[in-house]
C-alpha cells in the first residue's frame, strides 16, 4: 500500500533552516505530484508547498514564498521541502500528501497522506 514518511523535523531557532524530507513507497512515485501541509491545534491544515510530477512547476503559499523550496529526486522517490529563515509562526506538524486531484492548494485534491512530522521555531 501507499506509505509516506516525513522526516527531517525539530526545534530551531528563529532564522535558522531545516530541511524535511518525504519517503514515499507503493506507488509510481513519478507519475504524481506532491505537497507539503502543514497544521497547528488553533488552525485547519494549510498548503504549504506543491511540485509536479516532472519538478517543471511548483507552488508555494504567499507565507513562504520565498523561503521554503520544494524538490523532490523521482529516482530515490523523495519529495524535499527546504525551510531557511524560520519564524515562529511556522511551527506546525508537516505532513506530505500525494496529488490526485485538481487543485494543488486544496488538501481534498489530496489522498494518501504522512503521519506528520514536528516543526517547532522558537523565538
Amino acid at each position: 500500500q501507499v506509505q509516506l514518511v516525513e522526516s527531517g523535523g525539530g526545534l530551531v531557532q528563529a532564522g535558522g533552516s531545516l530541511r524535511l524530507s518525504c519517503a514515499a513507497s507503493g506507488l509510481t512515485f513519478n507519475l504524481y505530484s506532491m505537497g507539503w501541509f502543514r497544521q497547528t491545534p488553533e488552525k485547519e491544515r494549510e498548503f504549504v508547498a506543491a511540485i509536479s510530477w516532472n519538478s517543471a512547476n511548483t507552488y508555494f503559499a504567499d507565507s513562504v514564498k520565498g523561503r521554503f523550496t520544494i524538490s523532490r529526486d523521482n529516482a530515490k522517490n523523495t519529495v524535499f521541502l527546504q525551510m531557511n529563515r524560520l519564524k515562529p509562526e511556522d511551527t506546525a506538524v508537516y505532513f506530505c500528501a500525494r496529488k490526485s486531484g485538481a487543485y494543488y492548494r486544496d488538501a481534498v485534491s489530496y489522498d494518501y497522506w504522512g503521519q506528520g512530522t514536528q516543526v517547532t521555531v522558537s523565538s
